[in-house]
Formats: C-alpha cells, sequence, structure tokens
C-alpha cells in the first residue's frame, strides 16, 4: 500500500505540457514518527506541510487587462487558496469578512510576469560540481520570482544534464520558491564528426545526433525524462562577408531538423530553435518549429512564413544587444561591421508584421545577463522593436501564456486562473520601466514580497 501511494504522488497532474504536482500530501494514518503529520515528497521522505492558504483580497489602483491590453480603475481581485474566484470593480465585489485584504490602490497590478527564455543554470565549467550548480540555479530562480516572473520556460539547463527537471519538480511540490515552468533540458545539436570512441559524450551536455533515427531517439529520451520543450539549434554561428553580408552556418540537415520537430510533435510536445539566420533559420520555419529565438537575420519572407504556421517569435533583444556584441564585431571585422543593426531591424520589421506572435524571452544566463533583471526586455521591445507598452505587456504576459499552452490557467487577471499577480508603483503604460521595480509579488495565492510603502494590507 505504501509503494502504491509514492507511487501516485510522483506521477502528478498534468497541467498543459508540464507537470504540476497536487498539494502536499500526508502519509497515510496514523502518522508514528515526530510531532505533526508530515507532507510526503516524490522520493518518500517527509518535510513540514506549508499552512493552508486562506482567502486574500488585493484592492488595485489600477489593473491592467491582458486580452484587451487596456487598464480598468479601482479593482477587486479576491484569491481563495491558489486560484482567483471574483475580479471586478469596487462597490461591484463583495469582500469576505475574514480575509486578509492588500491595499494597492496606489499601485498598478497586472498578471504574473512570463520569461519565455531563461536559462536557470549557470554554464557549468570543467571543474563544476553538481551540488553548487544546483545552489546557483535554486538562486537564480528565486530571483526570477521576486522579480515577477511567476512563470517561465527554461530554454536548456547548460551542461547541468536534467537538473532543470529537479528544479520545476521541486517549485511545484512547493520544496523552493521559483516560477511555474517548463524546461527544455539538455537541447539537441548536430554532430558535423563522426563520434571519437576515445571520448565519449558527456551525459550532462547537448544531446549529439548523427541521423535522422538519432533524432528521434533523442527527442524520445528527453521527453521520456521529463521536458517539456526541446531546444534545437539549427543555425549556428554567424560571420560577414568581405562586402559585408551577415552569413549563417547551417548545421542540422533538413531531413533530420523534420525528424526532431516531427517526433517532437507526436509525443505531444513542441520545440524551440535558436537561430541567428539563413537557410537554417528558413529550415527551422519552414519544418514548423513552435517558436523562432533570437533571429537576427529575418527577413520578411520568413516572418511571413512564420504567420501562415502560427510559428512564434521569441527575439530576446537585450541579450544580443549587449555591449559585448559590438567587442566580438570589432575584433572579428576590424571594426567594419556590426550585427547590433541588422538584428534591430530584423525585430521591428517583425513586430510589425500584423498577425506575429511576438513573445518575451530575456535569455537571462548567468554570464551577461543577471537573474531578476529580465524586465529590461520589456523596455527593449518598446523602444527596440517598436511595440506599444501594451502590447509588450502582453508579449509577457498572454501571449508567453498561449504560446506555452497555459493560457487557461495564467497569463490573464481573470476568475478561475491562478492568483499569479505582480504590482508597480506607477503606470507602465506610461512608463514601461516600471516594470522593472516590480513592489508586488504574489504566486498562487501567496505573497512573496510586498514592498509597497504603505497600506500593505491588514
Amino acid at each position: 500500500m505504501r509503494s502504491d501511494w509514492f507511487r501516485i504522488l510522483a506521477v502528478g497532474l498534468s497541467f498543459g505540457s508540464a507537470i504540476v504536482w497536487s498539494q502536499p500530501q500526508a502519509p497515510p494514518a496514523p502518522w508514528r514518527g515526530a510531532g505533526a503529520t508530515p507532507c510526503v515528497g516524490s522520493d518518500g521522505g517527509i518535510y513540514q506541510c506549508p499552512p493552508a492558504q486562506g482567502t486574500v483580497v488585493v484592492r488595485a489602483g489600477r489593473l491592467f487587462d491582458s486580452k484587451t491590453g487596456t487598464m480598468s480603475e479601482h479593482q477587486v481581485i479576491v484569491a481563495s487558496g491558489e486560484r482567483i474566484v471574483e475580479v471586478g470593480a469596487e462597490g461591484q465585489v463583495s469582500i469576505p469578512p475574514a480575509a486578509r485584504v492588500i491595499d494597492l490602490r496606489q499601485a498598478t497590478v497586472l498578471p504574473g510576469l512570463i520569461d519565455a527564455h531563461t536559462h536557470m543554470f549557470n554554464q557549468r565549467g570543467p571543474k563544476g560540481t553538481t551540488e553548487v550548480y544546483m545552489l546557483i540555479a535554486v538562486q537564480n530562480v528565486q530571483a526570477d520570482l521576486r522579480a515577477g516572473f511567476t512563470a517561465a520556460r527554461d530554454m536548456s539547463s547548460h551542461g547541468n544534464g536534467y537538473g532543470d527537471i529537479a528544479i520545476r519538480d521541486a517549485i511545484n511540490q512547493g520544496r523552493i520558491d521559483g516560477p511555474r515552468y517548463q524546461v527544455s533540458t539538455l537541447g539537441i545539436v548536430w554532430g558535423a564528426e563522426p563520434p571519437n570512441p576515445n571520448r565519449p559524450p558527456n551525459p550532462l551536455a547537448s544531446t549529439v545526433v548523427r541521423s535522422v533515427e538519432d533524432a528521434r531517439a533523442a527527442v524520445r529520451e528527453q521527453i521520456g525524462h521529463g521536458a517539456d520543450w526541446i531546444k534545437l539549434f539549427p543555425a549556428g554561428a554567424y560571420s560577414f562577408s568581405a562586402t559585408g553580408e551577415d552569413q549563417y552556418v547551417v548545421t542540422y540537415p533538413l531531413p533530420v531538423l523534420q525528424a526532431l520537430i516531427d517526433e517532437t510533435h507526436r509525443l505531444g510536445k513542441k520545440a524551440g530553435c535558436h537561430v541567428y539566420g539563413g537557410e537554417g533559420q528558413k529550415n527551422a520555419i519552414l519544418a514548423g518549429c513552435d517558436t523562432i529565438e533570437h533571429g537576427f537575420g529575418l527577413n520578411q519572407e520568413q516572418v511571413n512564413m512564420m504567420v501562415a504556421k502560427g510559428l512564434a517569435y521569441d527575439p530576446t533583444i537585450v541579450r544580443y544587444t549587449e555591449p559585448y556584441m559590438d567587442d566580438n564585431d570589432k575584433k572579428n571585422t576590424g571594426d567594419k561591421y556590426r550585427i547590433i543593426p541588422i538584428f534591430e531591424r530584423a525585430t521591428h520589421m517583425a513586430a510589425a508584421t500584423k498577425g506575429l506572435k511576438v513573445m518575451a524571452g530575456s535569455g537571462v544566463d548567468g554570464s551577461t545577463f543577471a537573474h531578476g533583471t529580465q524586465a529590461l526586455e520589456f523596455e527593449a521591445l518598446v523602444k527596440l522593436a517598436g511595440l506599444t507598452p501594451a502590447r509588450a505587456i502582453q508579449a509577457g504576459t498572454i501571449t508567453n501564456a498561449q504560446v506555452l499552452g497555459w493560457d487557461k490557467q495564467i497569463g490573464s487577471v481573470e476568475k478561475g486562473k491562478y492568483a499569479d499577480l505582480v504590482a508597480v508603483a506607477g503606470d507602465p503604460l506610461a512608463d514601461i520601466t516600471e516594470l522593472q521595480r516590480v513592489k508586488f509579488v504574489m504566486k498562487g495565492g501567496r505573497i512573496i514580497r510586498n514592498d509597497m510603502p504603505q497600506g500593505s494590507g491588514k
């Protein structure tokens, strides 16, 4: 009986394309150990059950509607447990007498933010240990949550194997704080050279494939381990021709790329493609990769194909317009050519294309972009890509939720959805940089932080 209990608990519950764990469960009665009856983790170990969540009421001076891109004033949000049970104008929503009231009448309340491209693990070095990198990942996800990102998609574990699954599941079990995650584990790369028997593959690094059969097997293996997404790399490094044209390395042959994506879709998952441009990027679009990441060299023809196929674009602007990019180009081209203006033109063109789903993803990686600062991406979407502030916020809320398949659960403030909320002091429709100064974070009805100077609740 006891083994059946743990088997059932470890299965968890379906939530979109990820695994979400049920509320912590007590072991079969009677409890014969120390103290009050505890909860049980997936490993069979016990831990103190979190207190039951009551009813919380948030009184919002302004509330952003991510579905319409508009702001409403004097709104009341009632959360019971993890879910929103009522939303409406003051005077039209009754406040339960025993509820905790959070007074944000001087603030703007928004849905919890969603980062569509993170790397919770720092890049693993040759002397790094699993223990050290797991601790760093925990620190990173906690920083993201406190910055207002209540959900995220992690786009490869940076040489840390399936560690992102362990972090995702620990968050879902309530063992550590962090965003709701979908993860892509190792990623899959092309092996241009035959395998070297004297250098066995690193099991913690990206999976290397050399054929259609390898491709399908790699996808099955990663999804079998718990991957929500498959991370692919159809186009490699960029360079410049002698006359300054940007050019890009093609990696997988098209049949291999098609097999990778087809197998991913057959198993009910989605693929995200790291591409900079050129033929490899066009191949990713033709093969139906669900999200195109980065896309320095996107052109109108490719964007139109993306719209026709219903693919989404995740530019990660900040990550690839940082000063180090110019440093590299100056060194490699003798200060003749730059990729940043090419990338900026591509993102602006793409964002201006009607019907294209533009996502908000930062690419935070513990290298050139610190965790907890990724709201900089909203500013870049407005100032470099040309999105309105409303559309930029929609990119990081409802659009990302739709692409992740979570729009029935998160992405907007609506009855029945998870009570994931953030608040800022000013109006982000007037000043998008307000999102870099999040003062209040609630995830699933639980207050993570409340730094509002007054009216913090009673």
